[in-house]
């Protein structure tokens, strides 16, 4: 049996999640995501490599958008077949994609204005990605499935879902393939959580697979202690307060922004910051979080017990839902500290670099980043120290504090990452390191190396893999 694996992103770099395995006249794409990155977003403009309308299936391991964007494209380009997820992966998804739709458009068009205004002649049409009717258009071709449920595609292949530990819904997915009396198990790692964390459960370990595509988002750093993380935001909250600024946090719209409510909840309950106005100004964000009181099973027991109390993170004095434009507007005109918790996390679109322009250039106030900033993003300029970033077409200061809290992260660090393959009672016949900056995923592959000794890859954009 020979299988053809492709890596058609998150490889040398963290964003695009796209792998493709074809096997015996089957082909079956893993993940189907958008490149975030400055220097790969044209990679997101580029045809399949293969026809869409040729491809079996497609499984996705969670509904951010690096691992489920390019979804409307493949749909839009020919791609009819089943979109194989968790049920709350299928409904944040469709949150998440027509969301994107939203923005592209809206992003088109005032870059269009800006244009005509500036005068500028554009090399080519400035036109969305997808729109917004594009990414309706997947929503019939979801197969929502539960965990641990076989799902059978063609002949060859047998796939199972499993608790990814990442977000709500995520999955590490096992992939089984058989033909002509062999039998192969391929493990797609997904984006790895972290063991105790708020609001969802662990992630599950495996003691075999044949080759296994592990993520190194952070395979060469080790997390700081949870227990830190409230220390750091009610010192962010209370010196903000204190200069007279904005609490500005660049948050996730999926798991990060209710991660977020979730320890204010704690630090109001606490004391350890005062009671004042909070904005969840992310239309998205809060379409999301109805989507997690709607599956309370899939949260941990802490979570289950407080809200069989009636007693939700999600809902506290204070917090306001700005789903309009309108609303989020009026938040500048509040006098006093407010936090503002608003996407996207890497600073890439959104109501964020509006809040930015107002913020960024205030010593007084602060932006606070609870998540990892791809290289190339705003977010990763600000965060390395940039004296000056383009937002919204022109150069702002950067005289903002600019925070970051590691401990947020949803990703687990190299020594996590360890624990889970340690779960291995023999080794795989190879491991791909993916979904990392090459530095991470070249340092994470070689610690491997020396830990276990086992054989260990670090496949590249578009590199092809022949394995029996």
């Amino acid at each position: 049996m020979k299988i053809k694996l492709s890596f058609l992103g998150a490889a040398g770099n963290v964003t695009g999640s796209r792998f493709l395995v074809e096997v015996n006249g089957v082909r079956i794409l893993v993940d189907c995501g958008l490149y975030q990155e400055r220097d790969f977003q044209n990679r997101n403009w580029d045809p399949f490599p293969v026809p869409p309308s040729s491809i079996d299936a497609v499984l996705l391991t969670h509904a951010h958008l690096d691992h489920i964007g390019l979804l409307p494209k493949l749909v839009k380009e020919g791609f009819k077949g089943p979109v194989y997820c968790t049920e709350a992966t299928a409904e944040i998804a469709k949150i998440v994609m027509l969301d994107a739709g939203h923005i592209m458009q809206e992003d088109a068009a005032y870059k269009r204005k800006r244009h005509k205004r500036e005068g500028r002649i554009p090399a080519r049409p400035v036109l969305p990605l997808y729109t917004v009717d594009d990414a309706a258009a997947c929503e019939p071709l979801f197969a929502p499935v539960k965990y641990e449920q076989v799902v059978r595609i063609r002949e060859c292949a047998e796939v199972t879902f499993h608790e990814a530990g990442h977000i709500l819904g995520a999955s590490m997915i096992k992939l089984r393939l058989h033909c002509n009396g062999q039998r192969r198990t391929i493990l797609f790692s997904g984006d790895i959580g972290r063991d105790g964390k708020p609001l969802i459960n662990d992630p599950t370990v495996f003691e075999e697979a044949d080759y296994v595509l592990i993520e190194s988002t952070y395979g060469e750093r080790i997390h700081e202690d949870v227990d830190d993380i409230k220390d750091k935001m009610a010192e962010a909250v209370n010196t903000t307060r204190a200069a007279g600024g904005n609490v500005v946090v660049p948050s996730f719209s999926v798991e990060r922004s209710q991660e977020v409510l979730y320890f204010l909840h704690e630090l109001l309950m606490e004391k350890k910051i005062p009671p004042m106005m909070a904005f969840l100004d992310s239309p998205m964000a809060i379409k999301v979080t109805e989507v997690f009181k709607e599956h309370p099973e899939l949260l941990d027991d802490k979570m289950q017990v407080l809200l069989a109390n009636h007693t939700s993170p999600f809902d506290f004095q204070g917090l306001k839902m700005t789903r309009t434009t309108k609303e989020s507007k009026a938040i500048n005109s509040i006098r006093g500290t407010v936090i503002i918790i608003a996407g996207s996390g890497m600073c890439t679109g959104g109501r964020v670099k509006h809040h930015l322009v107002n913020n960024i250039s205030r010593p007084e106030s602060t932006i606070l980043f609870v998540g990892y900033q791809a290289v190339g993003t705003l977010g990763r300029q600000i965060l390395d120290g940039a004296k000056e970033v383009r937002i919204l077409g022109q150069m702002r200061e950067v005289k903002a504090q600019v925070v970051r809290v590691h401990g947020f992260s949803a990703h687990a660090d190299r020594d996590e990452l360890m624990q889970w393959l340690g779960a291995f009672k023999k080794a795989p016949r190879r491991v791909f390191v993916v979904h990392g900056e090459m530095k991470s995923a070249q340092s994470f592959a070689e610690y491997i190396r020396q830990q276990k000794g086992w054989d260990v890859a670090t496949p590249d954009y578009q590199d092809q893999v022949v394995i029996d």
